[in-house]
């Protein structure tokens, strides 16, 4: 990725902010300094090293807009229309970010139409046959108590096109898009569209992704609620492998391209033996392989925990996989049944009697309400949202960084996912914990 400057941070707004906000009275009334304003930023790289080059050599340090309720808005709250569209896999805390979108909105800005767009992008068009639904207070009141998400949700571009059609014919003047890297990618096309028309409509984005691989972020939500949830099962897994001689317990847990419920799973339980994640590849035979290594496991101790990613062996998985979804994904082979496979066969080959146990939870974790950490986090993501979208914003996202709600351009965040390092820390953490080798070879 090319160097990041400060003008990749730039938050495109709809023009100048002509009304005062509601929320002003708050500030009166509580004599309190909780408004901020486009000034008001967050350095991008906040090492000592970096702010003290940035002074040496009197350059302005690359900053991030600091998100909140700004004292002057774009939209007079008694004329804006909303829309809210949930789309691609299920992750806990959907309904939470609904909820807090609907109550921030009703009750903070006077807001009182608002739209619930029903199975993700495809809900706009009509020839799908959804027809929208209203979002009160009342309606949304107890969501937060569910998992999944109560408007649905769906894969797959449709028209930008026909969904601006939409969001003219119902006079939408700020659509809040609740999605991940795919999801957000159909959002800039939206606001292509929308600029192309001329438009005066704000498209809002709150980034989830269970597996916490988009970049610019300290964590998105759902994860939490997810590796919490995975952690349940790695110990169901132990205690399974160790009910039996020569036990294996398999768990396959999410994680396309980036490992980090895996290894925060693993972490969180430390009795994990083994961690295989897509960042670092591993071989299955060999002296130094990974049946080589269970085998010894085996041998020491009669027991052993594995937990792999979903997107993990894919190079050993030829013919496995192939094509694409709905949301253009690549279709990975499933590593989870392989392995387990692969592990039933070579203990045969040597004929060693085991007794493995696969578990593969992804849609139980996917689709369990968010913990109260994770619900207070998509509250305040709402919250922001919802301040950004009336202060005229688009075409961004809310965010947190080094602890700050910030607002972050789509481009940036959807440029390419985050990773685990195999050099960082993280991985060594999990080497550590687990005594696993550096390298199955």
């Amino acid at each position: 990725m090319s160097k990041i400057t400060r003008h990749d941070f730039d938050i495109q707004c709809l023009g100048p902010a002509e009304f005062a906000s509601p929320l002003q009275r708050l500030r009166y009334e509580m004599d309190a300094e909780f408004m901020t304003d486009d000034d008001h930023r967050v350095l991008f790289d906040h090492s000592p090293e970096k702010v003290f080059d940035c002074i040496e050599n009197g350059t302005e340090p690359v900053t991030i807009e600091h998100a909140g309720a700004r004292e002057r808005i774009f939209f007079n709250p008694a004329q804006t229309i909303c829309a809210v569209v949930t789309c691609g896999g299920l992750c806990p805390g959907l309904n939470d970010v609904i909820r807090g979108l609907v109550l921030t909105l009703n009750y903070s800005y006077g807001v009182r139409t608002i739209y619930g767009i029903p199975y993700g992008y495809e809900g706009f068009i009509p020839r799908c046959g959804h027809a929208p639904m209203h979002l009160t207070p009342d309606f949304v009141s107890n969501l937060h108590q569910d998992g999944g998400s109560v408007l649905g949700s769906s894969r797959g571009p449709q028209s930008k096109k026909e969904i601006v059609d939409f969001l003219v014919e119902y006079r939408v003047n700020i659509l809040f898009v609740i999605g991940g890297d795919g999801t957000l990618r159909g959002a800039q096309d939206i606001v292509t569209e929308i600029m192309n028309r001329d438009l005066k409509i704000g498209v809002i984005g709150i980034p989830k992704t269970i597996d916490n691989d988009l970049e610019f972020m300290d964590k998105s939500f759902g994860f939490e609620t997810a590796f919490a949830e995975a952690v349940r099962t790695v110990r169901c897994a132990h205690n399974e492998a160790k009910g039996y001689p020569n036990g294996v317990g398999l768990v396959k847990l999410m994680g396309r391209d980036s490992g980090f419920i895996a290894a925060f799973a693993a972490l969180a339980d430390n009795s994990v033996n083994y961690v295989l994640i897509p960042e670092v590849p591993f071989q299955l035979t060999g002296r130094h392989g990974l049946l080589a290594c269970l085998e010894d496991r085996l041998s020491r101790r009669g027991h052993a925990v594995v937990v792999v990613a979903e997107g993990a062996g894919q190079h050993l998985m030829q013919g496995h996989g192939g094509g694409a979804d709905a949301s253009g994904n690549l279709k990975f082979g499933d590593i989870g049944p392989f392995l387990k496979k692969q592990i039933e066969t070579h203990f045969k080959e040597i004929e060693k009697q085991i007794n493995i146990k696969y578990i593969d939870p992804s849609y139980v974790i996917r689709s369990v309400p968010a913990s109260p950490q994770d619900a207070i986090f998509c509250l305040r993501l709402a919250q922001n949202a919802v301040h950004a979208g009336m202060a005229g914003k688009t075409n961004m996202v809310v965010g947190r960084w080094h602890g700050h709600y910030v607002n972050l351009p789509m481009c940036v965040v959807t440029r390419r996912r985050r990773k685990v390092n195999p050099q960082g820390d993280l991985w060594v953490t999990v080497l550590e914990a687990t005594g696993q080798p550096v390298e199955f070879k």
